[in-house]
């Protein structure tokens, strides 16, 4: 069995679009196709990120809250890559989103940091 990389991440939103205005706007995701799903009162927003990776957006009503602080067991974070890190932070803190201090990797020495969405989903940011 081979796997050939990532089709998509999904993620369950509370506010469709104060979520769909932060990864399409703010992060700067292309959106690729938006459907509302009347039966299931949810809407499903497929956005692109980079030349082939893409992100599921849904909203559902009453979606339970993700439990996050202290940390859950379960999926930790979704980390994006980027080529410079300082103006990537610049950048998020000019449109008002909170970044945590640059950090290094101790085992690759990289630069990182954390931020979260607007349902508190830790997303990290990785340079390149």
């Amino acid at each position: 069995m081979k796997f050939n990389r990532i089709n998509h991440v999904a993620i369950i939103c509370s506010d469709y679009y104060k979520s769909k205005k932060f990864y399409a706007e703010i992060l700067g995701f292309a959106i690729i196709h938006e459907t509302y799903r009347k039966e299931r009162e949810s809407y499903k927003l497929d956005l692109r990120v980079g030349d082939f990776d893409q992100i599921e957006l849904f909203s559902f009503p009453n979606a339970p809250k993700r439990p996050s602080y202290p940390e859950a067991c379960g999926l930790r974070h979704i980390s994006f890559e980027v080529d410079n890190i300082e103006n990537t932070v610049q950048y998020l803190k000019d449109k008002l989103i909170v970044v945590e201090p640059i950090r290094i990797d101790e085992f690759t020495n990289k630069k990182f940091t954390f931020l979260s969405d607007p349902d508190d989903l830790p997303i990290e940011i990785y340079e390149k």
